[in-house]
């Protein structure tokens, strides 16, 4: 039997193909079996190791700034670096962050809930620095290297689809599996033991939870132990479980990364891409002022930070809401993942739709369907039966990840075609610095994001030391609005960032692409003469 022989390009490359797609989508799985973790992080914090609110929110903030800052550093280094490498550049900077992300999603899960506030400060600060310095040596250059496996709009647009595919299933597996793995319902199980196992609030003592608050009677084995604060099943975070869930998660990621590296064709020289005209070191600051000039770059953030700032950030709240108001914090994933799921069955006509529509123009009504879903969920914290505000919630969530997903699908190949407007209108394209300024936005919004909703649900009641057990109804019923409006928020500023901010419609990119092609091959015929 005959090897099937392998179709070159006009350039001597394997062809792009199926293979580029899953090698590049295997890239966001793994960057995500780490990513995934951070909507865990805060939970971990407020719910087992009970740090207050406040200060969670100050770190939080503080580790943010300097992932936010690290990501423009790494994107100007790679720019810079002229070595060569035996893997490639590119490879190799994520061989090396993959390396490091293989231990480090769990450093920031060390499980000493006895510890002092200062000790646990320095636990949270120290463990985030280190996975993040190694999520951003891997994720940076990975981003970036989607223009230098094909300069082909529509393939770039595959690529963008298969990547948000990775990303979608390195989000869904964490999301459903993970929660199931880490709450536990607790029972009545014949003694006491189980006490030990449950953080008694301030205000309460352990007799009141030996006997049922609605009946006054003493439990009877195999009974639900029920919160005296909501009537509610008491549900417990098993914190040493994170831990090692993040370990495993680990190695998941690492064999993904590994399986991406070995089989993606990058088809443009990575030591030859020009930062700018004349080969100079990129200048940090007047790279930024040229992104701020870029207008789809700075509409694509704005859509990228509506979404961090808004759905991202709702991660804890939701959580919280789960476990005090639905009482049901392990089967958060599940439903979070069902609304979602109707994004996959659009993938398969986003090729299309961009082709005959634009990137611009089918996300433009993707964002007005996240507005439809959002205003939806608006009205699930009026129901009072919580059987029925459930499913309204859902409903909405599933329109909202109808848009969101149509938008996410082709989020990146936006950041592509940004980053030829770059060239396009300053003679420069600045991969890695575009790419890392556009993250150094996304990262700022995921760390003021949720920094300014612990406090809000400070604010709306929520106290640290009650952990889940001893909340009010009320401050349960706040955490549901709290939810919606997150929602609400995440679907404005994604709509004003597509539809009011990105102006690369299809005319655009077609006229764009054009004398851009013309350009380069005017520049190749001067060298060859």
């Amino acid at each position: 039997m005959t090897k099937k022989e392998v179709q070159l390009d006009s350039k001597g490359f394997r062809k792009f193909g199926m293979r580029d797609k899953v090698a590049y989508a295997l890239g966001d799985f793994g960057c995500n079996m780490s990513f995934a973790l951070k909507g865990t992080v805060q939970t971990f914090w407020l719910v087992f190791m009970t740090m207050e609110t406040g200060l969670l929110s100050g770190l939080l903030l503080l580790v943010q700034a300097w992932d936010a800052i690290n990501d423009p550093l790494i994107g100007g280094l790679i720019d810079n670096d002229k070595r060569n490498y035996k893997m490639g550049k590119f490879k190799t900077y994520i061989f090396i962050g993959a390396c490091g992300l293989l231990v480090a999603g769990a450093a920031v899960f060390l499980p000493f809930p006895n510890a002092s506030v200062v000790v646990k400060a320095i636990l949270f600060v120290l463990g985030y620095l280190v996975w993040d310095a190694c999520y951003t040596v891997a994720n940076v250059p990975y981003g970036s290297m989607l223009s230098l496996i094909t300069e082909d709009t529509g393939e770039r647009a595959q690529l963008s689809t298969w990547r948000s595919i990775g990303s979608m299933f390195g989000n869904i597996v964490p999301m459903v599996i993970l929660p199931m793995i880490i709450w536990q319902k607790v029972t009545y199980d014949g003694t006491t033991d189980f006490l030990n196992r449950i953080e008694i609030p301030e205000g309460f003592d352990k007799s009141q939870f030996l006997t049922n608050p609605e009946t006054g009677l003493a439990y009877k084995i195999g009974d639900e132990v029920l919160s005296p604060a909501t009537g509610k099943q008491v549900e417990i975070l098993l914190g040493e479980r994170v831990f090692f869930a993040a370990l495993i998660m680990g190695i998941f990621g690492f064999i993904a990364f590994m399986i991406m590296i070995k089989i993606t064709t990058i088809r443009a020289d990575e030591n030859t891409v020009k930062t700018n005209e004349k080969g100079e070191k990129i200048n940090i600051i007047s790279s930024f002022g040229k992104f701020m000039k870029n207008r789809p770059a700075v509409g694509a953030t704005v859509a990228a930070m509506g979404m961090f700032l808004g759905m991202q950030s709702a991660s804890t709240a939701n959580t919280i809401m789960f476990a005090t108001y639905f009482n049901n914090a392990g089967m958060s994933g599940v439903v979070t993942a069902i609304g979602f799921l109707p994004m996959v069955i659009f993938i398969p006509f986003i090729k299309p739709l961009v082709n005959k529509f634009g990137k611009k123009e089918i996300s433009v009504v993707g964002s007005i369907v996240t507005l439809v879903g959002a205003c939806i969920m608006m009205i699930f914290p009026t129901v009072d039966n919580t059987d029925t505000a459930l499913l309204v919630y859902l409903v909405g969530l599933v329109f909202f990840g109808i848009g969101m997903g149509v938008y996410t699908c082709v989020s990146w190949a936006m950041m592509s075609d940004a980053i030829e407007y770059n060239e396009w209108k300053f003679g420069t394209r600045e991969e890695g610095t575009v790419y890392s300024l556009h993250s150094f936005f996304r990262k700022l919004a995921q760390g003021v994001g949720p920094s300014i909703v612990l406090l809000i649900m400070g604010a709306l009641g929520y106290v640290s030391e009650l952990g889940t057990i001893g909340q009010s109804f009320q401050t349960a019923k706040n955490m549901c609005w709290l939810v919606a409006g997150l929602y609400l928020f995440s679907a404005v500023l994604q709509f004003i960032g597509i539809a009011l901010i990105y102006n690369l419609n299809k005319k655009t990119v077609d006229t764009m692409n054009a004398e851009l092609g013309a350009k380069r091959a005017s520049a190749k015929a001067e060298i060859a003469e």
